[in-house]
């Protein structure tokens, strides 16, 4: 993707909420990664692969393929060119494998280098991550 972060982000939202892709691709491989708080995943991740390998895929896992989890709202984003930055606030939803629906609101501010995610820092509501991540078996075990 080409433009500038805050075009390329936007895309990047814009494309998985509509099913066609997801927002890893604009992560460099060597991207720094944190969940702020107590969940169950919050920590550092110290590149794209890791954070895919131990949370965004296990996330994916537990949800049904015909209603995956995708932003459902972009509530605002925001860019501050001179630091590289964009920060993204935004409502996702999906239906897990159990049929139930996850609900959460995301804040995600995202440090930008020749057009991909160098750093990223995450919010989120840590309960309702937790009782997902707890209640619901990924599809693969």
């Amino acid at each position: 993707m080409t433009g500038s972060n805050r075009e390329i982000a936007t895309a990047a939202f814009a494309e998985w909420a509509a099913g066609g892709g997801h927002v890893s691709s604009i992560f460099a491989p060597d991207m720094r990664w944190e969940i702020v708080g107590r969940s169950a995943a919050s920590r550092v991740y110290a590149s794209a692969e890791e954070f895919e390998a131990r949370v965004l895929r296990p996330f994916g896992a537990r949800f049904d393929p015909e209603a995956p989890f995708r932003p459902v709202t972009i509530r605002a984003v925001y860019a501050d060119d001179e630091q590289q930055t964009v920060a993204v606030v935004w409502d996702g939803e999906g239906t897990t494998l159990a049929g139930t629906t996850y609900r959460n609101t995301y804040a995600w501010f995202m440090r930008f280098w020749q057009g991909k995610v160098v750093e990223g820092t995450a919010f989120y509501d840590s309960i309702a991550f937790n009782e997902l991540w707890a209640e619901v078996l990924p599809a693969d075990g």
